[in-house]
């Protein structure tokens, strides 16, 4: 089966503070592609999406960093595995005839009427099976819980973070967790939160997981984002992360994420990090 091309136009506001397509943004990238091969599909799969689909995971390998220069990214889709009620979509990403990524969603068919997830109906699974594809494997990220002393940020909904179904959408949870990443970066690495300084030193973002445990909906008081840090390498560091309400203790979601530095940890950065060990 051929795979699904979608040609994704690229926003100057996508860019980041080093000039590159933030890597919370490809996740709209891959939310674009995946909707457009669902709506432009057999009936049955426009119904899918219109009864309701839930993101239950996404995987995302950054391979290299997307600027801008008008042109659009560019994504194959196609699916990488299909069960009784769940689907995995695989993608490349690239741009300027480069692989820039690698990613896979796995959807659940869910009712919206009944707010319960449902089996896939005979007729959706042999559209999905009829697209199956084998796509390069990614890695395991073994999931760590964030430890008894992780960093905590809380984080602010705001309403226009929400979707068609009346949740936060889930392109969002990578928002969220990045904004306390940063906050946890500039505590333990002497990260720039001014972005007239940002073009120093830069870490990158090679590799991040994320599981969708219940959705999240609006309200006034601020959720919060635990991060602990998981892995320490000569250049790299794994964060655990979740998403919860500090109130209850409930997870909506959890993450990993590996970033990498051009230069080795200093003994300092080390010994801060490992205030939030999870070990």
């Amino acid at each position: 089966m051929t795979r699904f091309h979608y040609s994704c136009p690229m926003r100057w506001g996508d860019l980041d503070a080093q000039g590159h397509v933030n890597n919370a943004v490809l996740l709209e990238y891959l939310q674009e592609a995946r909707v457009e091969f669902l709506l432009t599909g057999p009936p049955v799969m426009h119904q899918l999406l219109a009864t309701g689909v839930l993101v239950a995971s996404h995987q995302v390998e950054y391979l290299a960093p997307i600027h801008y220069d008008g042109a659009p990214v560019e994504l194959e889709l196609w699916v990488e595995s299909v069960g009784g009620s769940r689907f995995e979509i695989g993608y490349d990403i690239s741009h300027a005839h480069r692989l820039t990524g690698r990613a896979r969603t796995v959807g659940v068919a869910y009712d919206l009427t009944r707010a319960s997830l449902r089996r896939l109906l005979p007729e959706e699974r042999a559209e999905f099976a009829a697209r199956l594809e084998t796509g390069v494997a990614l890695r395991r990220l073994p999931k760590v819980s964030v430890g008894k002393h992780p960093h905590r940020f809380p984080i602010r909904v705001r309403w226009s973070d929400l979707d068609s179904y009346g949740h936060v959408n889930n392109v969002k949870f990578y928002d969220y967790a990045q904004e306390a990443r940063l906050a946890l970066m500039a505590e333990a690495l002497g990260f720039p939160t001014d972005s007239s300084r940002a073009g120093g030193e830069v870490w990158v973002i090679a590799r991040q997981d994320l599981e969708y445990l219940r959705p999240l909906d609006f309200r006034l008081p601020p959720y919060e984002v635990a991060t602990g840090v998981a892995q320490v390498g000569t250049r790299s560091i794994t964060l655990s992360v979740e998403l919860r309400d500090p109130a209850t203790d409930t997870v909506y979601a959890t993450a990993r994420t590996v970033l990498v530095s051009p230069s080795p940890l200093t003994d300092d950065q080390r010994a801060t990090l490992a205030r939030y060990a999870t070990g």
